[in-house]
């Protein structure tokens, strides 16, 4: 049995795609997952299965979300070791000058390589820092991230890879309750 994190792109935001935590949940018992936790209001899972593909398991649970609630949500799932590499990856944590509560990480759903870089770093603001690996791209926003234009839907777009952001708090919590 294998350990999963899905991040779910885009419920609970401006009142858009709503969705208990609750039936979430109970969603995910439907799926015959176990070891079920959630995380905040905002479609983090931790979950156990015996499936080893997470494309599968990201088209499982896509279309469980289409058939229960009605739309259609972006899943990535991301094991143990995937999201454990992802956060040593993050340059920004080593300079202790950095207010980690300005960290963010868009996870990629597929490794990415080829990309105007430039076009991206064109978007910075003052102060703000990217750094870009094939599977996440590291923000660093002290304005923040409400007010950066590196957001997840410009990223998506420039990447051409469905992606999701979250806060370092909530990455590293995502970590150790899947470690638990």
């Amino acid at each position: 049995m294998t350990t999963y994190i899905s991040i779910l792109r885009g419920i609970n935001v401006s009142g858009q795609k709503l969705v208990i935590m609750d039936a979430l949940k109970n969603m995910y018992e439907k799926l015959r997952f176990e070891n079920i936790q959630t995380y905040v209001q905002s479609g983090n899972v931790i979950f156990s299965s015996e499936q080893n593909d997470v494309k599968n398991l990201e088209l499982t649970i896509s279309t469980q979300i289409k058939s229960d609630f009605g739309f259609e949500v972006p899943v990535i799932v991301l094991n143990v070791e995937t999201l454990k590499t992802i956060i040593e990856d993050n340059p920004f944590t080593k300079d202790t000058s950095k207010d980690i509560s300005f960290l963010h990480v868009t996870i990629l759903a597929e490794n990415t390589i080829l990309f105007d870089k430039e076009s991206i770093l064109d978007k910075k603001q003052s102060n703000e820092e990217i750094e870009f690996t094939s599977r996440a791209i590291y923000l660093y926003c002290p304005n923040g991230y409400g007010k950066t234009r590196l957001n997840n839907n410009f990223l998506e777009t420039k990447l051409k890879v469905s992606a999701t952001t979250r806060n370092w708090k909530t990455t590293t919590e995502l970590l150790k309750l899947a470690t638990k």
